[in-house]
């Protein structure tokens, strides 16, 4: 069963980021961590079982080494945005199957220096295609990210429908059978929107 992991918004500056959606929509967050061998670190903006992940290269010599770095840096030319939708699933083996991929290992350190690890599949292609990736996670359920206390002022409940750029077609080819509200809308491939639920309403981001 896939269910929306975190949207990944790539930013120039990670603080300033956070205090843009904290000033305008009552979204705090906290300290991410590093990914290890990419140049980029992040900020986690937990939304329950869901996160808004801000990005940035924060390594500017290491991060043209990698893929992910390079993704990052190319993002933010054209100012901070939405980027990439993550889908988490429990047997990310069989979506490498389906996909005819391997799974990539990654990990950071929280600052608290609790590891977390994950395996995606998908990601390379997905960030070049504007199509979701696929994570799975593996820690325990409390360390998931969107579980970290932060400091809203409001109260979300997490990610509740994202808008997708592209091919229907194409995304129902990339993805297996979900009842994720994913509304695709002609025009240039990749993540448009997000709408975030709350107590006293929606964010759209």
């Amino acid at each position: 069963m896939l269910r929306i992991d975190h949207v990944i918004m790539t930013v120039r500056d990670l603080n300033a980021a956070a205090d843009r959606l904290s000033d305008s929509h009552g979204l705090g967050s906290v300290p991410g961590g590093r990914h290890r061998g990419h140049g980029t670190g992040n900020r986690i903006v937990p939304l329950g079982h869901s996160y808004l992940e801000l990005m940035a290269v924060v390594d500017p010599d290491e991060a043209p080494g990698s893929p992910l770095g390079r993704w990052v840096a190319d993002q933010v030319t054209r100012g901070d945005r939405l980027a990439a939708l993550c889908l988490r699933t429990d047997d990310i083996e069989a979506v490498a199957r389906r996909l005819g991929q391997e799974p990539e290992g990654m990990s950071r350190q929280r600052p608290d220096g609790t590891e977390l690890s994950w395996r995606l599949v998908g990601m390379q292609i997905a960030l070049s295609e504007g199509l979701p990736f696929f994570i799975q996670w593996d820690v325990p359920a409390q360390y998931h990210p969107g579980l970290a206390r932060a400091d809203h002022r409001i109260e979300p409940s997490g990610v509740t429908w994202v808008e997708l750029g592209g091919d229907p077609q194409q995304l129902a080819a990339w993805l297996e059978p979900h009842d994720l509200d994913l509304r695709v809308v002609p025009g240039h491939k990749g993540i448009r929107r997000l709408g975030i639920g709350t107590a006293d309403g929606e964010i759209v981001l």
